[in-house]
């Protein structure tokens, strides 16, 4: 598990680097230019009509920098959780492996253990670090040295557990970002509010356009902040159930393929 933890940061912070070239790429290149001509557009139409009605703009709405920053974080979540969502598919293929070959009404004596064990220390480095062959690892060591199947079924459940609390620990970068990017909606709305409150002389001598401008970055940066959050805890929910169900699904296997199969004597 320790050679995981440098590869894994690695991925994190090149993940948050690439997110956001490609993010600002985007704004400079795309949002920001359409968003101007929009703002020019209406300018215009304004000042010919009074009776003229705005359109609303998705380019308008996201062109501000507190919402640049909430899709830099989401990307950047999303590709973290790809990356703990594809390894999660990879230990849940594990459980289709036969790691022991037990079969039918076979009996695993505590003399017998070392016999089992050999196919799981032959597996490769990245097999043995998956969640199943050392729930099975554990139990049979355990078998060996305890011969009691309480034990075994105790060290099983140990094993899941800890694993539940990595996976759940984890998650907490994600818990920040999820946190986060509403925080950075509320902070456009302040920056916005702000703004409008320091042109509302303009408003008093009849130019509203400077505080409408600046109500909206207030509630534009709150709204797509807040629908990204959405989004953000709705891949966080479903990655932390496919966690859940491949700790169930190991503990699962070790007691209907490995302790059931255990016995203290030969009969």
């Amino acid at each position: 598990m320790k050679k995981q933890i440098p590869t894994e940061m690695i991925f994190q912070i090149s993940a948050l680097i690439v997110s956001v070239i490609l993010v600002h790429l985007v704004y400079q290149t795309v949002i920001r230019p359409n968003a101007e001509a929009v703002l020019e557009s209406n300018a215009a139409q304004a000042a010919i009509n009074k009776d003229y009605v705005q359109e609303r703009s998705l380019y308008v709405v996201v062109k501000d920098f507190e919402q640049e920053s909430c899709f830099i974080l989401l990307f950047w979540a999303l590709a973290i959780m790809g990356l703990k969502t594809r390894r999660a598919f990879y230990e849940q293929d594990l459980l289709e492996k036969d790691f022991i070959n037990i079969h039918g009404g076979m009996n695993i004596l505590p003399q017998d253990t070392r016999t089992y064990i050999r196919p799981l220390q032959a597996l490769s480095e990245t097999e043995q670090m998956g969640l199943l062959p050392r729930a099975l690892s554990a139990a049979l060591n355990r078998f060996a040295s305890t011969e009691n199947v309480q034990d075994v079924s105790e060290a099983v459940k140990s094993v899941c557990e800890s694993e539940s609390d990595r996976l759940d620990s984890e998650l907490s970068m994600i818990r920040y970002i999820a946190w986060a990017i509403p925080s950075i909606g509320f902070i456009g709305t302040v920056r916005g509010i702000s703004d409008a409150l320091g042109q509302a002389y303009k408003a008093v001598e009849g130019d509203i356009a400077g505080v409408t401008a600046s109500l909206g970055v207030a509630f534009n940066s709150t709204f797509i902040a807040l629908l990204i959050s959405i989004v953000l805890v709705f891949f966080m929910h479903q990655l932390q159930l496919i966690q859940e169900r491949l700790v169930l699904d190991t503990h699962n296997y070790c007691d209907k393929r490995l302790l059931s199969h255990l016995r203290t004597t030969d009969k």
